[in-house]
C-alpha cells in the first residue's frame, strides 16, 4: 500500500506527541512494576500474530530470537546517508560498560533505561550553575548517560529535525540504519566535544557524521526498529539495522549544552526511552 510521506512522518514522529501527552500526566511519581508489567503485557497483545518484524532495543549480549521476520541489512553507514541525530537519556539499549538499571522512571519514558557503571572523579560531577536541556521532564547534570543516534537513510536526503527527515517523495521505504553510542556527561572541557562528535560533512557524495567514535568496542548489530516510549505498548513497523557499541565515551556537557542552543536538527533536549524488548517473539538472532 503506498502511504503518503506526510503519513510515514506523522508515525516516525509518535513518540515526541506521546512525550508531549505524558508531560501533562507525569507528576515525577516513580511508576510501580505493575504499570511497566501492563506495558509489557500489552506489547505482547497487540504484536501477537500481527506480523511485526524485530523490535529495538534490546539486550546486546543476548543473541537469542525467535522473531520470523527478516530483512536485508542496510548497506555500511558510508554508502548512506546521515539523515539525523538525536539523543535519549539513559541508554534505551542494555549491555557493555550500560547494564545498570535506572528504575522505572515516570511510566512514559523518563527517568527509566540503563545508566554507565564506571565511576567518576568528584571534578567530573562537579554541579552545573545553569541548567542544560531544559524540559518538563528535568535537565541534563554531569553524570547523567546518553544514547546518541546517528541515523542513516539510503534516500536521497539533506539531514534535518525528526526521523521524517530520512524519508523522501521519491524513496518513502528506504533502509534505515542506527550507529549508536553512550555517552556520559563530565563537567570537563577536556572530554569529548558534542559539537565535533556530531559533526556532519559531505563524504564521496553522502552525508556522513564523521567523528563517531572508533574505539568504544565492536559495535553490535542486529536486526530491530524504531524506538521511543511511543512504542511502549504497540510494535513499531519501521526495519532499522543497529550498530551499538557496547563501551561509553566521556564527553563534555558544556558542549552538548552547546549543542542543544542551535543544530540544523533542531534538538533542545533528551528524548524518553522505549522499555527494553524482552519478548523473544520480538526479537531477532544476533548473529555477530
Amino acid at each position: 500500500m503506498n502511504m503518503p510521506h506526510a503519513a510515514v512522518a506523522a508515525l516516525f514522529s509518535a513518540c515526541a506527541v506521546f512525550n508531549a501527552a505524558a508531560a501533562s500526566e507525569s507528576s515525577g511519581r516513580t511508576a510501580p512494576n505493575e504499570v511497566i508489567s501492563k506495558q509489557r503485557q500489552a506489547l505482547a497483545d497487540n504484536t501477537s500474530g500481527a506480523g511485526f518484524g524485530p523490535q529495538s532495543p534490546r539486550d546486546i549480549e543476548t543473541i537469542d530470537g525467535a522473531n520470523p521476520r527478516m530483512f536485508v541489512a542496510a548497506p555500511p553507514r558510508a554508502q548512506m546517508n546521515l539523515c539525523n541525530i538525536h539523543f535519549h537519556e539513559n541508554a534505551e539499549h542494555r549491555g557493555g560498560e550500560f547494564t545498570t538499571y535506572a528504575g522505572n522512571g515516570d511510566g512514559h519514558g523518563h527517568g527509566t533505561g540503563y545508566k554507565y557503571n564506571g565511576t567518576l572523579s568528584d571534578a567530573e560531577l562537579a554541579p552545573l550553575d545553569y541548567k542544560v536541556g531544559s524540559s518538563d521532564h528535568g535537565d541534563l547534570e554531569p553524570g547523567d548517560t546518553i544514547e546518541v543516534h546517528y541515523v542513516f537513510t539510503t534516500a536521497k536526503i539533506d539531514p534535518g529535525p525528526t526521523l521524517g527527515s530520512c524519508l523522501s517523495e521519491a524513496i518513502q521505504n528506504p533502509q534505515l540504519r542506527v550507529e549508536a553510542q553512550v555517552f556520559v556527561l563530565v563537567n570537563d572541557d577536556e572530554a569529548l566535544d558534542f559539537n565535533e562528535m556530531t559533526k556532519v560533512e559531505l563524504v564521496g557524495g553522502f552525508y556522513q557524521a564523521t567523528n563517531i567514535p572508533a574505539n568504544t568496542g565492536v559495535p553490535v548489530q542486529y536486526a530491530g526498529s524504531t524506538t521511543g516510549p511511543g512504542y511502549n505498548e504497540k510494535g513499531s513497523p519501521f526495519q532499522v539495522t543497529w550498530s551499538v557499541r557496547p563501551q561509553v565515551a566521556k564527553v563534555s556537557i558544556a558542549s552538548v549544552d552547546y549543542w542543544l542552543s542551535g543544530n540544523i536538527f533542531n534538538e533542545e533536549y533528551a528524548h524518553g526511552v522505549r522499555n527494553l524488548v524482552r519478548n523473544p517473539d520480538l526479537l531477532s538472532v544476533i548473529e555477530n
